[in-house]
């Protein structure tokens, strides 16, 4: 079974009017983006995130910000990134979201001659050892809580970003999220890293796209959609309808339902929370 959801949306300036829109449209979550200035962690009401997920019969995942680079050379930088994973796995129990989102930086490059030099495959120990100290203490944050730290592809992974993935995996609360739009658009060499992983595959982000544009409306681009939807179920993963608006969304909720891979939930009665399922990407 799929559960879908819908991203935070750059149009509404509201957690509460992306919930109305996601219980109208019958999807079951909305990922917090923490790009936004009202989504960072310090500025978030807790208890109103609560509430607006009673409320709407609703749960969260979290999306951190893509600028998260938790291996930064700088120990001041890395720390304060570490940091924001720290509170935004404590902000995960308190709303019982399944799923934190993030990006794996790919660092600073020196562009010689002949070739490009990532500096963290130069300094491939400090790096290394960097990601070791944060997976670490992300398995202790986390400890049983049924909360996964999945890592998104977005370009295609360089061979020292695979080696570091691998090392993230180790630890039972690491997993994978593979945004199909994403690997399209880089000519789909993301796809076959995360089938070789595929028993870690725990999330999705869903979009059309073409040669040059992700983030499309469903059935707006080229991609083979039923074949990326068929892995989802066949893994028990959750997707997030990742476009970027709300017409966008409706547009894709619509082609979902034509193409007989989505039946929207009913909202449940006023007061009554939904809370994920147990065993969807869980592994449970």
């Amino acid at each position: 079974m799929i559960e879908y959801g819908m991203p935070t949306l750059l149009e509404f300036n509201d957690i509460e009017e992306c919930a109305q829109l996601c219980a109208e449209l019958g999807l079951r979550f909305i990922e917090i983006n923490m790009n936004l200035p009202q989504y960072q962690p310090d500025r978030l009401s807790q208890d109103k995130l609560a509430l607006v997920a009673q409320q709407y019969g609703i749960y969260y995942t979290i999306h951190l910000d893509e600028n998260l680079n938790v291996a930064d050379f700088n120990r001041r930088v890395a720390a304060a990134y570490c940091a924001t994973v720290a509170d935004s796995i404590r902000l995960a129990r308190r709303l019982n979201a399944p799923v934190i989102n993030m990006h794996m930086a790919k660092g600073v490059f020196f562009k010689l001659p002949e070739r490009r030099v990532y500096l963290f495959d130069e300094y491939n120990a400090r790096y290394m050892d960097a990601l070791r100290e944060f997976r670490d203490e992300c398995t202790k944050l986390i400890g049983a809580d049924d909360i996964t730290i999945c890592v998104e592809n977005t370009d295609g992974y360089a061979d020292f970003q695979l080696r570091a993935l691998d090392m993230l995996l180790d630890s039972p609360v690491f997993g994978l999220t593979l945004d199909i739009g994403h690997d399209h658009t880089a000519g789909g060499v993301d796809l076959p890293a995360i089938l070789a992983r595929v028993d870690r595959l725990r999330h999705m982000h869903i979009h059309d796209a073409d040669q040059q544009h992700d983030h499309l409306v469903l059935g707006a681009g080229n991609m083979d959609l039923d074949d990326r939807l068929r892995l989802a179920r066949e893994q028990n993963s959750r997707a997030v309808i990742e476009t970027k608006t709300a017409v966008a969304l409706r547009q894709s909720v619509k082609w979902l339902i034509a193409h007989d891979w989505f039946t929207p939930v009913e909202t449940p009665p006023d007061g009554m929370l939904i809370t994920p399922t147990r065993g969807v990407a869980a592994g449970v």
